[in-house]
């Protein structure tokens, strides 16, 4: 166990652990760290807590010390930076022809690096365009091609739920989406209803996905043969989410089918493998 604090230097960007070196700093705090790119000023997104050695990439930094007025004024300068940069290079895209999408700048809080993160269909040969920037900001300039989710986590939007994206919000990372995920949560394949803003699947299909296992588990599927207190029968509706199933008894095949809870019936035997349904390859 390492006692750690969490840093996140986006607004929803991941948070990072540092060694607080004996001092206490809690939710909020602006603090100067030294990362991989040098230092850079980030905000405490978790204070003093403890996290075992396997959530840690070693060697642990530490955290420089708390960042002053100075501190927020060059943050804020970057800032400007930053967006005259976006301008200039937009217009320098625009000039040179290039099949390229601006999407953001960053500027390293010590100004010696600016990134400019792009999307493209194909490769983009941008010598000619860093050449401009090199001569017009005189620091070092780095070019990054980002993907669609990237790009839905940084400008940010609302998802088909009505609610912020979930990746601009709260999720650190990116984890692989199958359409197996969607197949057995029962949701339409259709790929305008499981897909997001970006394109691709769902996000929300991988942290609900543990649940639906679990239910699946536990309550008889569509074609099951159950036990019920009024006698054998087959399931021919299942809801996961309530547990409710619509179960048409042998002893009355003609009647409507009667509603049982997962916890009023007792699996005799599970329904035959069907053909699995023709999934669109390029959702997965």
């Amino acid at each position: 166990m390492a006692e750690v604090v969490g840093v996140r230097f986006k607004e929803n960007g991941k948070v990072y652990y540092f060694d607080p070196d004996s001092k206490k700093y809690s939710k909020g705090d602006d603090v100067i760290v030294e990362t991989v790119r040098g230092i850079e000023c980030g905000q405490v997104a978790a204070g003093n807590n403890t996290v075992s050695d396997e959530e840690i990439i070693h060697p642990l930094k530490k955290v420089v010390r708390p960042a002053n007025k100075e501190d927020l004024k060059t943050l804020e300068s970057n800032r400007r930076k930053e967006a005259e940069a976006f301008e200039f290079c937009e217009k320098k895209v625009e000039e040179l022809g290039l099949l390229m999408k601006l999407v953001e700048v960053e500027c390293t809080f010590d100004g010696s690096k600016i990134l400019f993160y792009f999307t493209a269909d194909d490769r983009v040969d941008f010598r000619e365009l860093v050449k401009i920037l090199a001569a017009q900001y005189r620091t070092r300039i780095e070019m990054r091609q980002i993907g669609v989710r990237d790009v839905s986590k940084m400008l940010g939007g609302l998802g088909i739920c009505g609610r912020p994206f979930c990746c601009s919000q709260f999720l650190d990372d990116f984890h692989p989406v199958s359409i197996k995920m969607a197949k057995e949560q029962g949701l339409s394949l259709n790929p305008t209803k499981i897909s997001g803003t970006c394109g691709r699947l769902l996000c929300c299909l991988k942290y609900e996905q543990e649940s639906y296992e679990y239910l699946n588990k536990i309550t008889p599927r569509v074609g099951s043969v159950v036990d019920t207190k009024e006698g054998r029968g087959t399931v021919t509706e299942s809801n996961l989410l309530t547990g409710k199933l619509k179960v048409c008894l042998d002893r009355r095949p003609e009647a409507l089918p009667a509603e049982y809870t997962r916890k009023e019936v007792k699996l005799v035997r599970k329904p035959k493998a069907s053909a699995e349904a023709e999934i669109p390859s390029d959702l997965e």
